[in-house]
């Protein structure tokens, strides 16, 4: 049982094992982007830029938080939680995808797993790449949304608000405010490929 939302963020964030040093890193580097971005790129310094900086930051740190459930010793707990969606997914052609390749080659994709989640967080920490990045936090969250949409006690339109803001941030990358992507698109004048991913 938690206790309230500010006891479990202090504890988070002072948990002592190594993510915890890697996350305050994080933070602090997503802070200075911001600030020299504030202070370097033509904005027009209104609420906008430092709201969905903060937005950025908050659905980064959720996936941070998220990824750390898929690291070692907590793959069991994957592993689990895949078996657990092959029984409720919401297609029939995902239960078989999941038992046959997923499952099957579980050692392969557990690392893939926490990278990508880990990589999304980061992406959307520092404001690099953010609708790359968005783009496959979208794709993730859907196939979450749909393997747990049958699943007793579970809130499918939970998963779907992540679809939707990671799909918002596809559109309108929030890395243009305030992180890499405003400094990279100023800097290299947007380049076609760089459209794609900030």
């Amino acid at each position: 049982m938690h206790a309230d939302p500010i006891d479990d963020a202090i504890a988070f964030l002072t948990r002592p094992a190594w993510p915890t040093p890697v996350l305050w890193l994080l933070l602090l580097a997503s802070l200075a982007i911001a600030l020299r971005a504030w202070r370097h790129i033509p904005v027009r310094h209104g609420a906008r830029e430092p709201v969905i900086w903060l937005l950025r930051v908050l659905v980064g740190f959720l996936w941070w938080q998220q990824s750390l459930g898929k690291l070692p010793p907590g793959q069991d707990r994957v592993l689990e939680w895949m078996q657990f969606e092959v029984g409720h997914a919401a297609l029939g052609l995902r239960q078989p995808l999941l038992r046959m390749i997923v499952l099957t080659h579980f050692a392969l994709f557990a690392p893939f797993i926490y990278a990508l989640q880990a990589g999304i967080a980061t992406s959307l920490l520092l404001g690099l790449f953010t609708r790359l990045f968005a783009a496959l936090g979208a794709v993730y969250a859907l196939a979450s949304w749909l393997g747990l949409y049958g699943a007793p006690h579970s809130n499918p339109w939970g998963q779907m608000m992540l679809v939707v803001v990671m799909i918002l941030f596809v559109v309108d990358p929030p890395g243009r405010a305030l992180g890499i992507d405003a400094v990279l698109r100023r800097r290299l004048r947007p380049a076609r490929l760089l459209r794609l991913l900030a």
